[in-house]
């Protein structure tokens, strides 16, 4: 069975995309850091209606930490088919006031991630010679920028780039890569203050649902999206 690796997979984008995945077939490791509860009851859930899931933890901004947790877990339960790189932060403010710490955390989560968490997977990903999926979760904002979100959007742009450079890498090996790019979702990110401001400048006039990003990116990991890779897609309710 086809394993996928999902960072964030607790609440949110990365929970709905987990429910999905199990629908599919697929089995599954959640990733968790904070959201150990919200993960393992995720897991209980699907482990209920029939997949097969286990739960691993580690700081996706911690090459050492998450090249160790992988490696465990490829180990013992195999290497993945698919990663969903999902796991992200903010830490949002007007770039004069921006400390260090804020701007460096921010990337070295949001982008860091791409290097520490898909490194250790991707030669037991090859070995499969299985073909393979990745989609890296970037933004709006990695697109058109943001007020106040100078690191955010930088690590979401970087995303972007290179989803698309790994995409030429491993294109021969059949393995896709691609980005989506949510515009503002219905999490625990979002402040009713953003709702406001951003509502109208949505054509379909409300703000998203994790499912419909989650629904993108399943089709990312589907049979049917074996010729799409380097894209993005932007799942944003036609924000421009």
């Amino acid at each position: 069975m086809r394993r996928i690796l999902i960072t964030g997979a607790g609440t949110g984008i990365g929970a709905a995309t987990a429910r999905r995945l199990a629908a599919m077939g697929f089995q599954l490791a959640l990733h968790c850091r904070r959201h150990r509860e919200d993960a393992e009851k995720l897991a209980a859930e699907l482990r209920e209606q029939g997949g097969l899931v286990s739960v691993i933890s580690f700081d996706v901004s911690d090459p050492r930490e998450a090249e160790e947790v992988i490696n465990r877990d490829i180990s013992e339960n195999g290497a993945y088919w698919g990663v969903v790189l999902n796991a992200g932060i903010t830490r949002d403010a007007a770039f004069p006031g921006m400390s260090h710490e804020d701007w460096q955390l921010v990337l070295d989560t949001n982008l860091g991630a791409f290097y520490n968490v898909l490194r250790p997977c991707i030669m037991p990903m090859i070995r499969l010679r299985d073909g393979g999926r990745i989609v890296a979760v970037s933004s709006v904002s990695g697109i058109t920028g943001n007020r106040g979100q100078t690191n955010y959007s930088a690590s979401k742009a970087g995303l972007i780039a290179a989803a698309k450079s790994l995409a030429v890498e491993l294109g021969k090996r059949g393995i896709t890569v691609n980005s989506v790019a949510p515009g503002v979702i219905d999490t625990g990110m979002v402040s009713g203050e953003l709702r406001e401001r951003v509502l109208p400048m949505v054509p379909l006039g409300r703000i998203g649902k994790p499912e419909d990003v989650a629904g993108t990116v399943a089709f990312l990991c589907s049979e049917d999206a074996g010729y799409i890779t380097r894209q993005v897609i932007s799942v944003n309710g036609g924000m421009c």
